[in-house]
C-alpha cells in the first residue's frame, strides 16, 4: 500500500484529466493521499474532494505564495474548515524567499498563526520551504510545535540541517522531481534522513519526474509538463535506490511513518 504525503489534486491544471485520474489511483496500490489547499480560493475544492473520496485526507493552509492575497477572515475560515474535517492536516504552510518580492514578515506571521492552530487542534502540519531553511529552523525552535510532528515536503535543505529538524519533530518527503540528474545531490541528501522519518510524495501537478522515469506523462495545452498523481511509485523507487532497500521493505517503513505523523488511513 502506497501513501502520497503531499499533492494538489484540486489544482486547475489537472481539470481535464481529474475524472479519469481519480478512479485509477486505488488501482496503483494507493492507500491514502493528502491533498493540500494553498489559499482561501482552493480550500472548498479540497474539502469537496475529501467528502467524495475516502482515500483523500484534506489539508488546509495558507501557502507563503498567497499571504499577500489573504482576507481579514482567513484564519477564522481556516479554523472552521479544520473543525469540520477532524482528520485534516494544517498545510501547506511555510516560508519562501524564492518568489519575487517576498513579504517575509507576513509569511512569518501567517506561519506562526497556523502552527499555533495546529497545536491547538492537535493536528500535524505540512511545511514548504525555499531558500529560507535557516529562518525556518530558527522560527520553529522558538515556537510551540504540533505534538505529532510536521512534514518538510520535497525537502531541499542541506543534510547538515536534518538532525536539528528531526529534534523538532520533522519528517521528510521526496518527490519524483528528484530523479532529474540535476537534482542528484539533493536526492543523495535522503541517505541522511533517519529511516523512521522518510515519506514519499508526488506534489502533483508539480515536481514531475524525468521523461525516462515517467510512466504517466501529462502536458498542458501550452506543452508544459504536468506531474500525474499516479507517479507516486517513482518516488518510492528513487528512495529505495538511494537507501539501498527493497521497495517492498520501504513500503512498510513509509506506511508506519505516514500513520505515525498523519494518523491511520481511513
Amino acid at each position: 500500500m502506497l501513501y502520497d504525503a503531499h499533492n494538489h489534486l484540486q489544482d486547475e491544471r489537472l481539470d481535464p484529466w481529474r475524472e479519469q485520474i481519480i478512479p485509477m489511483l486505488p488501482q496503483t496500490g494507493l492507500a491514502e493521499m493528502i491533498v493540500n489547499g494553498s489559499s482561501e480560493e482552493d480550500w472548498p475544492a479540497v474539502a469537496e474532494l475529501a467528502r467524495e473520496h475516502a482515500f483523500i485526507r484534506p489539508a488546509f493552509g495558507l501557502h507563503p505564495w498567497y499571504v499577500k492575497e489573504r482576507s481579514s477572515q482567513w484564519s477564522d475560515t481556516l479554523r472552521q474548515l479544520l473543525m469540520e474535517h477532524p482528520h485534516a492536516v494544517v498545510g501547506e504552510i511555510g516560508l519562501d524567499r524564492w518568489i519575487e518580492n517576498p513579504d517575509i514578515d507576513a509569511q512569518l506571521e501567517c506561519l506562526r498563526t497556523q502552527l499555533a492552530l495546529a497545536v491547538e487542534l492537535d493536528r500535524p502540519a505540512t511545511l514548504h520551504c525555499l531558500r529560507a531553511f535557516g529562518l525556518l529552523e530558527e522560527t520553529l525552535r522558538k515556537a510551540t510545535l504540533p505534538r505529532r510532528g510536521f512534514l518538510l515536503h520535497s525537502y531541499g535543505g542541506p543534510a547538515e540541517m536534518i538532525p536539528g529538524f528531526v529534534k523538532l519533530g520533522a519528517y521528510f518527503s521526496l518527490s519524483p522531481y528528484f530523479g532529474h540528474p540535476r537534482k542528484a545531490a539533493q536526492l543523495a541528501v535522503f541517505k541522511d534522513v533517519p529511516l523512521d522519518r522518510l515519506l514519499a510524495e508526488t506534489d502533483a501537478p508539480d515536481m514531475w519526474p524525468p521523461e525516462e522515469l515517467n510512466p504517466h506523462p501529462l502536458h498542458s495545452a501550452d506543452g508544459k509538463a504536468i506531474n500525474h498523481p499516479a507517479n507516486l511509485r517513482v518516488s518510492y523507487d528513487l528512495l529505495a535506490q538511494v537507501r539501498g532497500m527493497e521497495v517492498a521493505e520501504l513500503e512498510k517503513v513509509i506506511a508506519t511513518n505516514y500513520n505515525a505523523l498523519f494518523g491511520t488511513a481511513r
